[in-house]
């Protein structure tokens, strides 16, 4: 069992990057009924991963907790149950 709910992210706005909190997480591109297939991302090592689906540039940014984003409001709101 997970310790943890991993975060999910969008890019509604189309921002050219997305500072985030956390290192593990899963983009679903935008928010529905606009997202792609919920991919898991682990930047490992590095401090950036693009989405091999939507080609959004996440950059790890430490001062941001796993819920906050630069710029704002990129915390996907997904539906646990489909999730």
């Amino acid at each position: 069992m997970a310790d943890a709910i991993v975060p999910h992210f969008a890019n509604d706005a189309g921002a050219p990057v997305v500072h985030v909190g956390v290192k593990e997480f899963m983009c679903i591109g935008a928010n529905a009924p606009f997202d792609h297939p919920h991919v898991f991302l682990d930047m490992g090592s590095d401090s950036e991963k693009v989405c091999p689906y939507c080609s959004t540039l996440y950059k790890y940014d430490s001062s941001l907790k796993a819920t906050e984003t630069k710029p704002a409001g990129c915390l996907a709101k997904v539906n646990a149950a489909a999730a």
